[in-house]
């Protein structure tokens, strides 16, 4: 088993790499690039860009969450096989600087939905956090 980090890229972390390196045991990072918008193929020279900023930590990039399914693949629209064919692009992509386990999300229209990013826990540390009542009340009044 590897220990790895969650982190949200350098344009989106608050947290810099170089604090990260201080966890003792992580050795590497679990990343995405959330810019890119679902359906279309990661560039190479992003994904590369990653890999670069993780190398100067020691860290690999073996694991990539959020390489999203576009919804027409997931409707079974006609449109799907240019997505289908983006998403294969984006696997290769990764496989060409060793990424080995790609994770997404199938949930229909939302990647994934909570109401709090900073609950602060019991000891100080903050997680994110969903209350299904918060989410349907801001439905009822959006009704």
């Amino acid at each position: 088993m590897k220990m790895v980090f969650r982190w949200f890229g350098e344009d989106n972390d608050f947290i810099p790499l170089q604090h990260i390196k201080q966890v003792p045991g992580v050795e590497g990072l679990v990343w995405a690039l959330h810019d890119i918008p679902v359906g279309e193929a990661w560039p190479l020279e992003r994904i590369k860009q990653v890999k670069d900023q993780a190398d100067k930590y020691g860290f690999h990039i073996d694991v990539v969450e959020s390489v999203n399914v576009h919804e027409d693949i997931k409707l079974g629209l006609p449109t799907r096989e240019h997505y289908i064919d983006n998403y294969i692009k984006t696997i290769e992509r990764l496989a060409e600087v060793g990424v080995k386990v790609i994770c997404y999300n199938f949930m229909p229209v939302f990647d994934w939905t909570r109401t709090n990013l900073f609950k602060e826990m019991d000891d100080g540390s903050t997680a994110l956090f969903f209350e299904n009542e918060k989410l349907l009340i801001s439905i009822r009044w959006s009704l």
